[in-house]
């Protein structure tokens, strides 16, 4: 078994209702990640906009996997989501919702992705039949 990459999954709350109904504040939120994190964006991110006080919803695709977001204004809250196929550090996430967002509260998950062949699997399933034998 090989470690492959990390994933984080972050919500936030308490944030700007208005920063988060901001395309180009979230725009600035996805460059500065990139940027401090050295990612490598594949193509150009896609942005949607839902009608009224509804958030927004953007994804980038990386090299090294993706970046999304989804905002709700409504409820002064948002969850994005960092996949890296590969081993890196991690992104002040704290620090950087506060400031983009003014978010007041930051959870953040962090999923290790092991990458299995199906040998692997195959020796996984097994030790895991002999752990439930009687």
């Amino acid at each position: 078994m090989s470690h492959g990459g990390t994933e984080w999954v972050v919500e936030a709350f308490g944030c700007s209702p208005e920063r988060l109904a901001d395309l180009a504040t979230l725009q600035q939120l996805f460059a500065t990640i990139v940027r401090e994190l050295a990612l490598h964006p594949v193509a150009d991110g896609v942005w949607h906009r839902f009608p009224g006080p509804g958030g927004v919803t953007g994804l980038l695709p990386l090299g090294e996997s993706h970046l999304t977001v989804h905002t709700f204004p409504e409820h002064g809250s948002l969850c994005l989501n960092l996949f890296c196929c590969t081993p890196r550090a991690a992104w002040a996430w704290r620090d950087g919702l506060r400031t983009a967002v003014s978010a007041s509260e930051v959870r953040v998950r962090v999923i290790t992705r092991d990458y299995l062949s199906a040998t692997d699997v195959d020796a996984v399933v097994v030790a895991g039949a002999a752990d439930r034998a009687p």
